[in-house]
């Protein structure tokens, strides 16, 4: 039995409630795939595989359905800390070939930021596997230029959610996912 996925969707959410477990609860609900029982995988973007609008990737979804997602999660419960959770995808111009998408999690890092490095993380794992050549001390935005140039890379994107910790104490919690479709 094969499972290559044919569809993947990003989603992102964030909960607050008294109880870590339940935030992180209220976070799938915010993200739309609480519902399902998620299995964490690592960082594999299938070859051929589209990306496709939220909206149209939770109506492939059942409840209590097997669904697996690379996901990306952070909680605090200190007031008015910075969090944040991010996937980075990266795909290369030879569609019969394998992308990454990687997980960032942080604390004090702005969206734009965590966004960022996420999204440099899964693009130097597919330019290393691609044999680009580049700077690792480089900002992300040079590197960007470069993999554009090597033709190799064809887009990289990410989704981040951010959030600052409750002010009263309750657990926040961020998530980001990319979620597997097969049919």
């Amino acid at each position: 039995m094969q499972l290559v996925a044919r569809r993947i969707f990003m989603t992102k959410g964030v909960g607050k409630h008294k109880e870590k477990l339940t935030s992180f609860e209220m976070a799938l609900r915010d993200a739309q795939i609480a519902a399902c029982n998620l299995v964490r995988v690592s960082s594999i973007f299938p070859p051929g595989c589209e990306i496709i609008p939220l909206r149209e990737g939770v109506r492939y979804l059942k409840p209590g359905q097997v669904t697996f997602c690379v996901m990306s999660e952070n909680s605090t419960n200190e007031p008015h800390r910075l969090i944040a959770a991010s996937i980075g995808v990266a795909i290369p111009a030879d569609r019969s070939a394998y992308g990454y998408l990687s997980e960032h999690h942080s604390f004090g890092q702005k969206e734009d930021f965590a966004g960022d490095y996420a999204e440099d993380l899964a693009a130097s794992m597919l330019a290393t596997s691609l044999g680009v050549e580049f700077d690792a001390d480089k900002n992300w935005n040079e590197k960007k230029e470069i993999y554009k140039i090597s033709g190799k890379i064809v887009t990289s994107r990410n989704i981040t959610q951010t959030a600052v910790g409750d002010k009263n104490g309750l657990w926040t919690t961020v998530l980001a996912g990319a979620v597997f479709l097969f049919d």
